[in-house]
């Protein structure tokens, strides 16, 4: 019961951070605030039970990187896949043999696995954090689709890689690095698959379930929020692959196969909400708990390092600080290299982004890898084990270089971005107008058609004047995305008409909507913006 009532009260707290958030006269981030009221509720000691370590990997983890997945533009994504690559494989790689060694080199009592776990944690960073801090769209598009990219596969990359640390670290596994990266790709590759083939196996039988219950939209929404749970599981426990790329590969595979494209719109309109409500609750609930440990994480680590004199508290500090110029000290160098990376001679002849970023970019694209939910839940499901006595020390680390890269990105993120022309949005917008304008023309064509059809058939018994009075302000209104004004209002009956022909001026529209996607002339954020429009529209003409 107890627990209970914290979940509801964690709720709460993750609700009204929004709300504190804008009543400051100061901004400060929404992540830090909700960091801020997880501190205040551990003063009234209202939680004080610890979390199963497994159990919070999954129930967390899972649907966020399944929600990402499903939100990730596959045409951006192959797009930008060497720089994603680039980041999210070899600069994990990097920071993991890097910061592990000077870990272990710097805390001679921190085993290497230990080092390398805290390293591979460290390794994720946080894109939803980084739109609390900057807000969306002051970074240029392109850029924020390759951070975008990062966080998903490293997310991934790093807790694949914080798997094997630790089944070294508690015995279960040798440490070979040949074995260890044969094991690393297989059970990479092994998630990827298993995710894809259980995801369109689940689909199929989605479809099947649909048709006998009339595509009830609460049945689809709650099958498909089990999905990624479903993935995990049959990954690691059945097949021993990566769970975790598992549901990463179920997002994607759902994206493109289109199940929610083709739903009802009441089951897309309450999909989207759901999933974007719980994405929200999940990760500010993680926010929070970090803000609801942390005064137990330091008081636990001060009496711990009471009893431990190799190892003062304040050199705790002083190593999380370390560990954080290190972190964005071999970002920073990585980007600076790709920058300088020579065009290699075979396959796409396109040159990296990075070639065309200034200075500014990198230190933008640097202090841009915040830290956040991802690595919390990663640190904090590592097992409390006699065979990990630096556990504490682990969380302490990666709880201070949270709040650090959170805090530092939200001083110096928006002095890096001022005075800076986004062109990126500008083009967007401009797709967005040309789309708007192609989609007006064909749905004009379609109700002219009608308009035809229902002045030579009398057996709807409208009157023809009402039908060329309607026919020309629906299409008047569809004029005025080219400057043309819209007519008045007339009677109810002409008003039912109306509509009826909004509804197939709608369908056109969402037609002309799926050849331009098609055809590959407007990007996925474009097509589902202008979706979602089409969608909302309908709903308020359908429910008049």
């Amino acid at each position: 019961m107890a627990l209970f009532s914290t979940i509801l009260i964690l709720i709460l707290l993750v609700s009204i951070s929004g709300i504190f958030v804008k009543l400051f006269p100061v901004q400060i981030p929404l992540p830090l605030m909700q960091i801020l009221l997880g501190c205040i509720l551990a003063a009234f000691h209202v939680y004080e039970e610890q979390f199963d370590p497994q159990l919070f990997l999954l129930l967390f983890i899972p649907p966020l990187l399944f929600d990402d997945g499903r939100k990730t533009a596959i045409k951006d994504f192959v797009h930008n896949v060497r720089e994603i690559v680039g980041l999210a494989l070899v600069l994990v790689i990097i920071t993991i043999v890097a910061l592990g060694y000077l870990l272990h080199w710097l805390l001679p009592n921190m085993s290497l696995p230990a080092a390398m776990a805290l390293a591979a944690v460290l390794s994720p960073t946080d894109a939803v954090a980084l739109s609390g801090i900057v807000g969306k769209g002051r970074i240029e598009k392109s850029k924020m689709e390759i951070i975008e990219g990062e966080a998903l596969m490293n997310d991934a990359s790093g807790l694949v890689s914080l798997k094997f640390a630790i089944a070294i670290a508690i015995g279960a596994m040798e440490f070979n690095i040949l074995h260890v990266s044969v094991a690393f790709f297989v059970s990479a590759l092994g998630g990827l698959a298993v995710g894809a083939l259980v995801t369109w196996v689940y689909i199929i039988v989605l479809r099947k379930i649909n048709k006998l219950t009339n595509n009830d939209s609460a049945i689809q929404i709650v099958l498909l929020f089990l999905l990624p749970f479903a993935v995990y599981l049959f990954a690691e426990h059945f097949l021993h692959a990566s769970g975790i790329l598992a549901a990463v590969s179920a997002g994607m595979t759902v994206k493109q196969s289109g199940i929610m494209r083709n739903a009802p719109l009441a089951t897309r309109l309450q999909s989207e909400s759901t999933w974007s409500m719980l994405t929200f609750v999940f990760n500010g609930v993680i926010f929070t708990l970090l803000g609801l440990q942390l005064p137990s994480i330091i008081t636990e680590t001060y009496l711990t390092n009471q009893a431990d004199t190799s190892i003062e508290f304040w050199q705790l500090i002083c190593v999380v600080l370390f560990v954080f110029v290190v972190l964005m000290a071999t970002r920073f160098l990585w980007l600076w290299i790709m920058k300088h990376l020579p065009s290699l001679p075979f396959g796409n002849k396109r040159t990296l982004a990075f070639k065309n970023y200034t200075i500014r970019d990198l230190f933008i694209s640097t202090f841009a890898g915040v830290r956040g939910a991802i690595t919390l839940a990663g640190v904090l499901s590592i097992p409390i084990s006699s065979k990990i006595p630096e556990r504490y020390e682990l969380v302490f680390i990666a709880a201070g270089v949270i709040l650090i890269s959170l805090v530092v990105a939200s001083v110096i993120l928006p002095i890096l971005l001022r005075g800076k022309v986004i062109l990126g949005n500008s083009q967007m917008d401009n797709e967005l107008l040309y789309a708007k304008g192609y989609m007006a023309e064909e749905a004009i064509g379609s109700l002219e058609k009608m308009q035809n059809s229902l002045l030579l058939d009398s057996s709807d018994g409208i009157d023809n004047e009402i039908v060329n009075e309607v026919g020309s302000r629906v299409i008047g209104s569809l004029r005025r995305r080219t400057g043309l004004k819209d007519l008045e209002q007339k009677a109810l009956e002409a008003e039912n008409l109306e509509r009826r022909m909004r509804l197939v001026a709608i369908g056109s529209e969402r037609s002309a909507l799926y050849q331009l996607k098609i055809k590959n002339e407007i990007s996925d954020e474009t097509f589902d913006r202008l979706n979602l429009d089409l969608d909302l529209y309908e709903a308020m003409i359908s429910e008049k």
